[in-house]
């Protein structure tokens, strides 16, 4: 999925280059930093927190419900948040294990916002937050990746291209 949509954005781009296959990308996204450069808010940014469960070990749902195999599943939590009001970039990104709480890495968000941005906080700005969340999943609610660097950097990856 990802070697075909790199490989249709370099043929966007009208150049003559080969995609890596999906074993190169798998061995080096571990060792990506990924850091997405933001332009200042000039219009404040909202403070808007929401979390997603994404499944990254186990079977679906329907061969467990065919077959009744031994039930193994594993959960990342990601947890989003900060939306710039005119831009509507994701600013905040945490990956975490599936029993940590919003309130728990509302911290650690707040963090990767420089201090001289203005936060407001509004409950009526919500439905941005469910909007960003669905388009994440868009590309798949299930990491590929099985070391958790690896899949920091492939959420971080999707957010990117949102």
């Amino acid at each position: 999925m990802v070697t075909g949509f790199v490989q249709s954005l370099i043929k966007l781009c009208g150049l003559d280059w080969i995609a890596p296959d999906y074993l190169t990308l798998y061995r080096r996204q571990k060792h990506i930093d990924i850091q997405i450069n933001y332009e200042k808010s000039c219009k404040g940014l909202h403070l808007l927190v929401d979390s997603t469960g994404l499944k990254f070990l186990g079977e679906g749902e329907w061969k467990h419900k065919k077959h009744q195999p031994e039930y193994r599943r594993q959960w990342r939590k990601l947890h989003i948040g900060i939306i710039d009001a005119k831009t509507r970039q994701i600013r905040a990104v945490q990956l975490t294990m599936n029993n940590v709480s919003d309130s728990q890495v509302l911290g650690d968000l707040l963090d990767q916002i420089p201090l001289d941005e203005q936060i407001d906080s509004g409950y009526h700005r919500r439905s941005l937050i469910e909007t960003k969340m669905h388009c994440i999943k868009l590309l798949g609610d299930k990491l590929t990746a099985r070391n958790f660097q690896s899949q920091v950097n492939e959420i971080h990856a999707r957010v990117a291209v949102q």
